[in-house]
């Protein structure tokens, strides 16, 4: 523990996703943060083997962002953006619609993935009702899926625990499409998996039940990580764009984890060759450094707001929209991205990584491994009665070993940053598989 803090010092952070008690009865404190590591208050190194919260990748404390921050704060520390704008906001979106390739005319900016979520939902709603459509108010998610903690994003988020303190309070008039995770016939997979693209035609199904004309947007994580990696089987996120096609439907990719680069690529949408309505980003956009969020939408969805009575056209927005800091790490972020070949990089070892991953096949507990871009799973089986003790107790000495995971039930998740080198791999990986050989 810091020297500076003690145990009552401790207790007025209510912690976000963290169990309270026990995490303050042994603390693990990061105190500083350079290029692919931490240090601890007792100055060990911690390799991130997780990218921070899967929003750093480009590593800490890059200079080149940290100089521009610094630079912002000291030009310009807060601009309202209501009726107000301010030229970097302007420069960054215009860089982030250059970054798609033009195909997405407009971002709309938040303060997080969460609002982001929320964002998109919003304006599905209220693009069909712009256009006349007022009766498409049904949202579709997806079990297992996960969409922040709004109540937009919880509702039509589909992971139990989330949801179920809150159930009552849920957005009304949403459906979930069913998981495509499926042991028995897709584990140890690199890759898109063989089996499962027919649960895209789920969607099918609910337009029967509903009809389209009830039906405003789809969304789907085009990888689903805070759930463990989940990777969708080839052909069913073409499936689904052709169905929210056939029906009128908005589709929204919830990209906050697969945004900027984490698949190779600088978004999902270019992996996969599948282009949603709209769809959400957020932590790697300014590399973790400010918080900032961001939707992006197609010029049909912005330009039908474009076209009723003088005023304001879509009656939302945040105080931090757009925040001159956000704006000056987003805009230092493309730099790094564009200028220091990351994405070349990263594919350069991105073979080297999953081979590294699926190397674990067969160590005790392991009953599956699957893997696309820079991400990884490793599903332990849970022990009896205790589910997600056995990938906790991992997480714990993983820490005490000089890495950091990121585990969610019995799974583990690695994201590195992109700026990973071999020798990290090898750490990162040997350290693991020692711990999971001795795990009980």
């Amino acid at each position: 523990m810091n020297k500076a803090l003690s145990s009552a010092d401790l207790s007025a952070y209510w912690m976000p996703y963290t169990a309270n008690r026990n995490f303050k009865a042994n603390p693990r404190m990061l105190v500083s943060a350079e290029g692919m590591y931490y240090r601890d208050d007792a100055n060990n190194q911690i390799l991130d083997g997780t990218a921070g919260l899967w929003c750093v990748p480009l590593g800490h404390a890059q200079p080149k962002i940290v100089a521009a921050v610094q630079k912002a704060v000291a030009t310009l520390d807060y601009a309202p953006s209501f009726q107000l704008g301010h030229p970097s906001a302007f420069e960054l979106a215009e860089r982030l619609k250059q970054y798609t390739g033009g195909r997405f005319s407009q971002v709309f900016y938040t303060g997080s993935g969460s609002e982001a979520v929320d964002t998109a939902l919003k304006i599905a709603l209220a693009y069909h009702r712009v256009r006349g459509d007022a009766t498409r108010t049904r949202l579709i998610g997806r079990e297992r899926g996960y969409h922040g903690v709004g109540f937009g994003g919880m509702s039509v988020g589909g992971i139990g625990s989330n949801r179920k303190t809150f159930h009552s309070a849920m957005l009304p008039g949403v459906d979930h499409l069913p998981h495509t995770h499926n042991l028995e016939k897709n584990a140890f997979t690199k890759g898109e998996p063989e089996y499962g693209t027919h649960l895209a035609d789920e969607l099918e199904r609910l337009v029967t039940l509903h009809d389209a004309s009830n039906i405003a947007a789809v969304i789907v994580e085009p990888v689903a990580g805070s759930t463990g990696v989940l990777i969708p089987p080839k052909g069913y996120l073409q499936r689904l764009r052709e169905l929210c096609t056939k029906h009128g439907i908005l589709l929204i990719f919830d990209e906050v984890i697969t945004g900027f680069g984490r698949l190779g690529t600088p978004f999902a949408s270019d992996y996969f060759g599948v282009e949603p309505d709209l769809f959400t980003t957020a932590k790697g956009l300014t590399n973790g450094v400010v918080p900032m969020g961001a939707v992006f939408v197609k010029p049909h969805i912005h330009d039908a707001f474009m076209h009723g009575a003088d005023g304001i056209e879509l009656l939302h927005g945040y105080t931090y929209s757009g925040h001159p800091l956000a704006c000056a790490a987003g805009l230092a972020s493309l730099d790094i991205f564009e200028q220091e070949g990351i994405l070349e990089h990263a594919a350069s070892v991105t073979n080297y990584f999953q081979d590294a991953a699926h190397a674990l096949r067969g160590l005790p507990h392991v009953i599956d491994i699957r893997s696309i871009g820079m991400i990884a799973g490793i599903e332990l089986a849970s022990r009896p009665g205790q589910p997600g003790a056995r990938a906790y107790e991992a997480f714990r000495r993983a820490f005490d070993d000089g890495i950091l995971i990121r585990v969610t039930g019995d799974i583990i998740a690695l994201s590195p940053p992109l700026i990973i080198e071999k020798k990290h791999i090898d750490d990162l990986f040997g350290k693991l598989a020692a711990i999971l050989k001795t795990l009980a």
